[in-house]
């Protein structure tokens, strides 16, 4: 990295940094109360509080969302008359899926082969702990040149909504001219990249039933309708032979024309085992910012463990249909719940029932915020120019705040690269990125401000 004032206080930082992702990693900040305390978002919540009132930040608040968590907001006032400029990042984290899959706990952030692995590392408490670099940089370098508004949601992992809700019953909450979400990420480690694009999603659970209660499969079995074959059957029915999504009248979406992604070094990213094919047609790039993508992320059914000779009465799982920008997710939301019905076997009972959505968001990037931006990029990352990619997943408040600011610009950046692994077992955190995206952001302020 170049020497600038702003770099060389960054980088003198950094033990600070990974000192405070280490306190706020140990937080379990799951937003689903059923498997973890409630306590233990609520104690991350406090730490950002606390971590923003220490950096002068006045109107500091807990936000009570519709949905039972909570968010944390502070506004830092900038000289009269500048612009202002919101900040977002989460606390709240995915669950750790197989603890006993990590290398090392998931809850302890540990440095490994250059990296800082734990839970929340990259998505995306190190975003909570980017924008405090950044502020840290300018303050120590003539001061914050606008004003600053910082918002930390508690539930984004989840898809409830909270506080999306909370932001249209206090609209000039998050009012700014520029808002920056640091929950996206560069295509690969070293290239910086702002994400333009972001799928929408539906989620539904999805419940078949046949019998009133198991039947012995030696008695009844070849006769008697199996939920959970008709359930087995209704998911196929969402994929075609090359395994592309195939929901009744989802029609195509227009090619991707933008970052192309090589798929070899996609096989790469995404650990495919080799001999395993891709599914879908299209470059890698339509398949994962361009198209809908469906996923079955749940059945219940009986463990291979314990199980016994039975039919079964009754079987569910949740489903999740990723929708690319030009597809309106309540639409989309409806075709699926129609498809679930329409293909559901022998007559079955089938019951659908949403339990997420958010809609796909595309940025206007003809604008003075992505320019102070790419400059901003180009000096944190010599030699490199900023690239614009899509985003397979999905941030819903991203439309939220454009609906409420039309005239807002909207820029995503972030700590989530392909080496992070998000919602993986050994999500990890390069602090290289974490140093210069922090540098970034501090220098998109100073040119965001004197443009």
């Amino acid at each position: 990295m170049s020497s600038n004032p702003v770099a060389e206080t960054v980088a003198s930082l950094m033990p600070r940094a990974k000192a405070e992702l280490t306190e706020l990693v140990a937080f379990k900040s799951v937003a689903d109360f059923d498997q973890f305390p409630k306590s233990e978002s609520e104690g991350a919540a406090n730490w950002i509080a606390d971590a923003l009132r220490a950096e002068g930040f006045t109107d500091v608040e807990l936000l009570d969302t519709p949905d039972g968590t909570q968010s944390v907001y502070g506004y830092l006032p900038g000289p009269e008359g500048s612009r202002t400029v919101l900040l977002y990042a989460h606390y709240d984290v995915q669950p750790p899926l197989d603890e006993a899959a990590w290398s090392t706990p998931p809850f302890e952030l540990t440095e490994r082969a250059g990296r800082w692995y734990g839970r929340g590392a990259a998505d995306c408490k190190g975003g909570v702990i980017m924008h405090l670099l950044a502020l840290r940089a300018l303050k120590a370098n003539g001061g914050v040149p606008v004003h600053v508004k910082v918002i930390a949601e508690g539930s984004e992992e989840m898809g409830t909504g909270g506080l999306e809700r909370y932001a249209e019953q206090h609209p000039e909450l998050l009012a700014a001219d520029t808002i920056v979400i640091g929950d996206a990420g560069n295509f690969r480690v070293g290239l910086p990249t702002v994400t333009t694009t972001l799928r929408g999603m539906t989620m539904l659970n999805v419940q078949v039933d046949t019998l009133e209660g198991n039947l012995h499969s030696g008695q009844f079995g070849g006769a008697a309708p199996d939920a959970l074959a008709a359930l087995i059957r209704v998911l196929d029915s969402l994929r075609a032979e090359d395994g592309s999504t195939t929901v009744d009248g989802l029609a195509p979406t227009s090619p991707w024309d933008g970052l192309q992604y090589d798929e070899e070094q996609f096989r790469k990213d995404a650990k495919v085992l080799d001999g395993v094919g891709l599914i879908g047609s299209g470059t890698v790039a339509d398949r994962i910012w361009a198209r809908p993508a469906v996923t079955v992320l749940g059945i219940d059914c009986p463990p291979v463990v314990g199980a016994t000779p039975s039919v079964q009465a009754s079987a569910r799982a949740k489903v999740s249909l990723r929708v690319p920008p030009g597809v309106d997710a309540v639409e989309a939301t409806k075709l699926l719940q129609a498809h679930l019905e329409a293909h559901t076997p022998w007559g079955a009972r089938v019951r659908t029932e949403q339990v997420g959505q958010g809609q796909a968001f595309s940025a206007e990037t003809a604008s003075p915020a992505y320019t102070a931006m790419a400059e901003a990029m180009t000096a944190a990352y010599p030699g490199q120019q900023m690239q614009y990619a899509g985003q397979g997943g999905s941030i819903p408040l991203c439309n939220t705040l454009a609906s409420l600011y039309p005239e807002a610009e909207i820029l995503l950046i972030g700590l989530s690269e392909p080496e992070a692994q998000i919602h993986a077992v050994n999500e990890s955190v390069s602090p290289e990125e974490l140093e210069r995206l922090s540098v970034a952001e501090a220098l998109f302020l100073l040119n965001y401000a004197a443009g």
